[in-house]
C-alpha cells in the first residue's frame, strides 16, 4: 500500500490558505515494517547481550544453613517484639503509626490489611505443627502459659546474651534464665534447615501458594538478606532501586526517584518513603502542567532547539519578509 501525496494539493487549510508547498510519495506500510523489523532485532540483540541474571530466590532454608547465628538472633527478636516487622505498623500491625507526613498518617489511613503477629506466625505457629517432639511440646506449653511480661523478659535476656556471645553463637551463650526460648529457637532453626519452615509460612495462603508475605518479612528482619543486597549494591544508599544484580544495566529511568534517597535529610528519616513519594507526585504534577504555566511553557521556544533540528528546512525556506510578500502564493 502506497500513500500518494504528490498528485494534487491537499485540501487541508492552514493559516495562510491551502498547502501549496512540495509533495512527495510516501510508503506508510513500508516505513512501518522497516521500523518494526529493526526495533525487533535490536530488542532481541540487547536482551541477549544485556539480559538480567536469573537469580534463584533466597529461602529460609538457605538462610538457616548459611548463617544459623543470624537466624536464631532474628527469631529471638520476633519473640521479643523488637524486629522490624513487629514494630512496623500498618498494614501488618498497630505497633506504630508508620509512614506519615506531619499529621497525615498515611499507613494508618490504609489500615491493617495483612495482619502479621511475628511471634505467633513466624515461630510458635510452625513449631506447634512439629510432631513427636516431647521437649518442644513442653517448651511451647511453658512459654504460652507464661505472662506476656515473662515472655518478653525471657526473650530480652536471651537476646542480650546472644549479642555478647562470640560470633552470636547460641552454643556459646552464657548460662542464664532464658526459660524455654533456647529450645524454641533451636527447634525452629532445625525446622528451617530442613526446608519445613518455608512451606509452613505459606501453607495456609490458599490453594495456590502465591502469598509469600510472611517468609519475606521474616527474611528481611535478619541481617543475612541485607548483607547479600549490600554485596550486590542493591541497598538504598547504593542507588539500589535502579540497579540490577550482577554487572548489568539497571532501570536508569528510576534515577530521579533513587536520587532523593542519597540526600542525608531523606536518607536518615524514618518517613523518607512518604516524603519522597509526595515530592515525586509534586514534580509529576508540575511536568503535566508545563503547557499551562506562563513563562515555563515558553522555555522550549526561547531555547530554540527546534531551529537546530530543522536547520536544513529553515536554510532552504527562509522566512518571508514584508517586501517579499506572503510565504505561500494566494489562492487563485
Amino acid at each position: 500500500m502506497t500513500t500518494r501525496t504528490g498528485t494534487r494539493p491537499s485540501k487541508r487549510h492552514h493559516a495562510d490558505g491551502p498547502w501549496r508547498g512540495p509533495t512527495r510519495h510516501y510508503d506508510l506500510v513500508k516505513e512501518f515494517v522497516i521500523a518494526l523489523v529493526v526495533t525487533g532485532m535490536l530488542t532481541a540483540l540487547l536482551a541477549t547481550v544485556l539480559s538480567s541474571p536469573d537469580d534463584h530466590a533466597i529461602s529460609l532454608r538457605q538462610w538457616a544453613n548459611a548463617d544459623p547465628a543470624d537466624f536464631v538472633t532474628t527469631t529471638v527478636t520476633e519473640l521479643g517484639g523488637t524486629s522490624d516487622t513487629a514494630t512496623y505498623g500498618p498494614p501488618y500491625n498497630d505497633s506504630s503509626q508508620g509512614q506519615h507526613m506531619g499529621p497525615v498518617t498515611l499507613q494508618k489511613w490504609g489500615g491493617i490489611r495483612e495482619p502479621v503477629d511475628p511471634a505467633t506466625d513466624f515461630v510458635l505457629g510452625p513449631l506447634k505443627a512439629v510432631p513427636d517432639d516431647p521437649r518442644l511440646t513442653q517448651a511451647l506449653r511453658t512459654y504460652t502459659s507464661a505472662s506476656a511480661a515473662q515472655q518478653l523478659r525471657w526473650a530480652g535476656d536471651y537476646d542480650d546474651a546472644l549479642s555478647k556471645a562470640p560470633g552470636n553463637d547460641p552454643a556459646k551463650v552464657a548460662p542464664g534464665d532464658y526459660g524455654p526460648v533456647p529450645v524454641l529457637t533451636g527447634r525452629l532453626l532445625r525446622l528451617a534447615q530442613t526446608g519445613g519452615l518455608d512451606s509452613a509460612l505459606v501453607g495456609n495462603s490458599g490453594f495456590y501458594t502465591t502469598n509469600y508475605t510472611k517468609p519475606l518479612l521474616f527474611l528481611a528482619d535478619g541481617g543475612y538478606f541485607a548483607g547479600i543486597a549490600d554485596s550486590r549494591h542493591l541497598s538504598g544508599d547504593q542507588w539500589g532501586m535502579m540497579n540490577e544484580t550482577g554487572n548489568y544495566p539497571g532501570q536508569a529511568w528510576l534515577w530521579l526517584y533513587t536520587f532523593w534517597y542519597q540526600i542525608p535529610s531523606f536518607a536518615h528519616s524514618d518517613n523518607a518513603d512518604a516524603w519522597i513519594w509526595a515530592l515525586m507526585a509534586l514534580l509529576s504534577l508540575i511536568l503535566i502542567c508545563v503547557p499551562f504555566i506562563p513563562g515555563l511553557r515558553s522555555v522550549p521556544r526561547l531555547v530554540g532547539l527546534h531551529r537546530l533540528i530543522w536547520r536544513r528546512y529553515h536554510r532552504d525556506h527562509p522566512p518571508a519578509t514584508a517586501t517579499q510578500g506572503p510565504a505561500h502564493p494566494p489562492d487563485s
